[in-house]
């Protein structure tokens, strides 16, 4: 470790200069401040997007095209660096023409090695919050004054039918409540959409049994912290009941039974035309920006195998699992071997179920307390909360590393794991299942972020699998009777009911069913970031395609993903949307190009 006040001279040099060449309009002496093998990921500030450059080309080349209309300045640190092996960590915060940042830099004997810089807030369209909060009430004797609860609800009652809102976000789950909320905190005029019955539907329809697998220090949504006694793991019906009361609380514009029939883009008006039908009466819309917050898992891979049509029992989906109460003593064959077939077998299992687990490609799996304690536990736990992780702090820590490196910063964690529960792994695998940790041993996050697949979070299945409580089957499957499953090895399953445990497609496919194929193609693959590993095929792209930034298609935005990255997201995505609501110019720097249909 070296002394503080060296590594914060240090630092400070490097930025000063940093900011002098930037200053100057010199970018190739600001590019040159950066070590050969470097990563600028840049959240919106710069970019008016969410991109990665790579080395010192890439980080002349981003300046060259953003750095006049940027005119970064006021670069500085807000606390202490620190430094370990060589490399000092530092917190920043900076200003541009429009808005103010924070960021995060990795300096080495070499220069720059990563450098995060992320859009906070724009300059004159703060957020009321804190001094800037509203006064709630209006003192004095006013004639004719209408409570809160009124203007509420002449504000609801004009939405969608006098006024039109500038922004529609289709699905009013995690993702469009996220928001949804930052966007009225930012006054843009917007509408969220949810087709089922309430808000937080979308998690109290799915099996019972359901639970968040990440813990609550993980989870939150902006604005509205969980409390200090919210339960580590929240199950479905309490997260919906969250969102439910949270929609309220955060006066989030919101529809509910409002299903979107279709939606098409006016290239001369610049506008969407929406068509909802909204408990059961047609509705139309107009809108400058559309949103497809309809879950990263939302669209559900429903596989076609031979002989469907004649299997006489009840097959679905693991979307549309109801739960185990109603197959006591069935038989129940569940085809996949991910988080949602485990969740469902063993609640299967504990009802009576007879229960067989069909997998059919290798499963990551890693036990739930070694995951928080190894995996999570420095940036979203009690211990770090000790420490002074703030959520936001963990948030942009995570974000931090560039996802060409992340898997460096992954792979130690795993083997930590692997070693941990050395005698977990070898009962599972002499149980006949086949366990993997990605392609290059990076474990759940890569797996995660390159393809949303191919992992189960134990926190009990797994020892059924072991003891033969639930029954394992490998192989693919090839076809069905009326009473079986039949993998292509032969061997039949009895069954009275399969689920589909298959996943779930890429959220362009929404895009194909409400505006069209052609639409969905001009967009591309949602999801994954072209690591040429499996199932998330190259080249090379340095963030999730389409996710949170501007699309091929104009005015068509994805927002997806976990709890975490629908809290920490939905920010540059507001104020991408803000921006263009108040007229502030936003030339994007790196279009998403598209390689994948889907």
């Amino acid at each position: 470790m070296s002394d503080t006040a060296d590594v914060r001279t240090r630092v400070q040099t490097w930025l000063a200069d940093f900011e002098a060449a930037l200053a100057a309009r010199d970018t190739a002496r600001a590019a040159a401040m950066f070590a050969p093998e470097s990563y600028w990921r840049d959240l919106v500030a710069f970019t008016w997007n969410i991109k990665t450059v790579e080395g010192r080309d890439g980080v002349a080349h981003m300046l060259d095209a953003c750095l006049d209309h940027t005119d970064p300045s006021g670069f500085r640190i807000t606390e202490d660096p620190v430094e370990a092996d060589g490399v000092a960590e530092a917190w920043l915060a900076f200003e541009t023409a429009t808005g103010r940042g924070v960021g995060h830099l990795r300096l080495t004997g070499e220069g720059a090695w990563t450098l995060l810089t992320t859009l906070n807030e724009l300059k004159g369209h703060e957020e009321p919050l804190r001094e800037r909060r509203p006064k709630g009430v209006q003192h004095g004797v006013v004639p004719g004054r209408r409570t809160w609860a009124q203007e509420r609800a002449i504000e609801t009652a004009r939405l969608g039918v006098e006024e039109q809102p500038y922004v529609v976000v289709i699905g009013g789950g995690q993702g469009g409540i996220a928001l949804g909320a930052r966007l009225r905190q930012l006054g843009v005029p917007a509408l969220v959409l949810e087709r089922n019955e309430r808000p937080g539907d979308s998690w109290r329809k799915r099996y019972k049994t359901l639970c968040l697998h990440d813990p609550v220090w993980y989870d939150h949504l902006p604005y509205l912290p969980f409390p200090d006694n919210w339960p580590v793991f929240s199950p479905k019906d309490k997260i919906a009941d969250w969102l439910e009361m949270y929609v309220r609380v955060m006066e989030v514009p919101y529809w509910t039974r409002a299903n979107v029939t279709s939606a098409s883009w006016d290239d001369d008006a610049k506008q969407w035309t929406v068509h909802v039908d909204r408990a059961g009466e047609p509705v139309v819309l107009t809108a400058r920006h559309l949103v497809f917050a309809t879950g990263m898992s939302g669209k559900p891979n429903m596989p076609s195998f031979p002989g469907m049509d004649v299997f006489e029992g009840e097959q679905h989906h693991s979307s549309q699992h109801p739960g185990p109460d109603a197959y006591a003593g069935k038989r129940a064959v569940v085809i996949g071997s991910n988080n949602s077939a485990h969740d469902i077998c063993a609640a299967l299992w504990e009802h009576g179920a007879d229960v067989t687990m069909v997998q059919r490609s290798s499963t990551h799996v890693v036990k739930s307390e070694s995951l928080m304690e190894i995996g999570l536990g420095p940036l979203y736990s009690e211990e770090a909360v000790r420490n002074g992780m703030t959520t936001e702090k963990a948030d942009l820590t995570f974000a931090s590393i560039p996802y060409r490196i992340m898997h460096r910063f992954q792979i130690p964690l795993y083997e930590k794991i692997k070693e941990r529960d050395a005698e977990f792994y070898e009962r599972l695998e002499k149980a006949g299942f086949a366990l993997d940790w990605g392609d290059d041993g990076s474990g759940l996050f890569m797996k995660y972020l390159r393809r949303g697949s191919g992992y189960y979070i134990d926190v009990g299945a797994s020892e059924l699998v072991i003891n033969g409580d639930i029954k394992l089957a490998r192989g693919q499957v090839s076809h069905l009777t009326r009473n079986a499953v039949v993998l292509e090895d032969g061997t039949e399953l009895p069954a009275d009911l399969v689920v589909y445990a298959t996943g779930y497609g890429s959220m362009n496919g929404w895009v194909a069913d409400i505006v069209g194929q052609e639409t969905a193609d001009k967009v591309g693959k949602c999801w994954g970031l072209g690591s040429d590993t499996t199932k998330d095929p190259g080249p090379w792209e340095g963030e999730q395609r389409n996710m949170w930034k501007p699309t091929q298609q104009e005015g068509l935005w994805f927002h997806g993903g976990n709890l975490h990255q629908s809290r920490h997201y939905s920010l540059y995505l507001a104020l991408q949307l803000k921006a263009r609501y108040e007229g502030i110019p936003t030339p994007v720097y790196g279009l998403q190009e598209v390689h994948h249909l889907s």
